[in-house]
């Protein structure tokens, strides 16, 4: 069996208007990415600005524009990567999209190597307020978030706090009309201590926990925690295994989803389903099928029944 060709993608997000085709058109000009690979260009919404070809650093590079969501399919994107044998894979992506849209249409061997996300930093907290899913779409993966056009009286926590809710792992710059960029520097303690001999999680602090230990696994890895959480019996949890978590809203009510980690326990049998719990257990990072790789992995000390809180619903902040 052949070894499928693995191609990298570099995936540039954002809403019209917000700086994604002047970072990629400066980007393929730079002779420092662009190095005689073959390039695809997929175009996904096009804006005032145009590209130049001509300026590219290469002339590797195809571009191709896909003039709606229908033609983002796995069938096209196999295609137009056989067609220019391309080595690399660039998309400037449609904000209107979700990005599940894009993962179910790339084809095997596809892999993203960065996400980096433009805003306007006019437009952004209008845009956040009125079409929140898109926006935390967008922010919960992405590595990098460029907030252009930024004014020296706009309120940085303002943003800063809005990018935090759905990621604690991004990196946030600031770049004024003058071209100058200044990175983001709030720090943002975690509301538990994680040197105590047990950590332990506030009730209302579950989700800040959840996203922390997914992003930074390796910190937690041996330490001891404490939590509130219900029961979820689920056969994905493994041999002997239950899944305690949380209900957490991540953008708005309609979104509102359970999430946890698989926990090992003898007495899981005897727990009954959507109860509450005080789950006592050590952290690990190990393989589970659940994550379909390596993932935070609890083995429970003590589970103890526990009242339902006043908040049975988190947020990520």
């Amino acid at each position: 069996m052949s070894k499928v060709k693995e191609v990298p993608v570099f995936l540039f997000t954002g809403f019209l208007e917000s700086g994604k085709t002047k970072f990629i058109q400066e980007t393929l000009e730079d002779k420092r990415f662009c190095n005689k690979e073959k390039t695809l260009l997929l175009v996904c919404e096009e804006g005032e600005e145009e590209y130049s070809p001509e300026q590219f650093a290469t002339d590797t590079v195809v571009i191709r524009v896909l003039e709606g969501q229908e033609q983002l399919t796995n069938e096209n994107l196999a295609k137009w990567a056989q067609e220019t044998k391309a080595d690399r894979v660039v998309i400037e992506y449609n904000g209107m999209w979700l990005l599940d849209a894009l993962y179910a249409a790339m084809p095997e061997g596809w892999v993203v190597y960065q996400e980096f996300m433009f805003a306007d930093a006019g437009t952004f907290l209008s845009y956040n307020g009125n079409m929140r899913q898109l926006v935390y779409d967008k922010l919960k993966s992405c590595e990098l978030v460029v907030f252009n056009r930024f004014k020296p009286d706009m309120d940085k926590m303002e943003f800063h706090k809005v990018v935090r809710a759905a990621s604690r792992r991004a990196d946030i710059a600031y770049e004024s009309t003058d071209g100058k960029v200044v990175y983001d520097d709030i720090e943002d303690p975690l509301p538990f201590d994680l040197n105590a001999p047990i950590v332990e999680i506030g009730e209302d602090d579950f989700g800040i926990w959840y996203m922390d230990c997914q992003d930074e696994p390796q910190k937690y890895v041996g330490k001891t925690v404490r939590f509130l959480a219900q029961v979820c019996q689920t056969n994905r949890a493994g041999k002997n295994s239950f899944v305690p978590g949380r209900f957490a809203m991540t953008c708005c009510v309609q979104d509102i989803q359970f999430v946890g980690f698989p926990c090992s326990y003898d007495g899981y049998k005897a727990l009954e389903q959507r109860a509450w719990v005080t789950v006592t257990a050590k952290v690990n990072y190990k393989f589970h099928n659940i994550y379909r790789g390596k993932g935070p992995v609890l083995t429970a000390i003590s589970v103890e029944p526990a009242e339902k809180p006043q908040n049975d619903v988190v947020t990520f902040s």
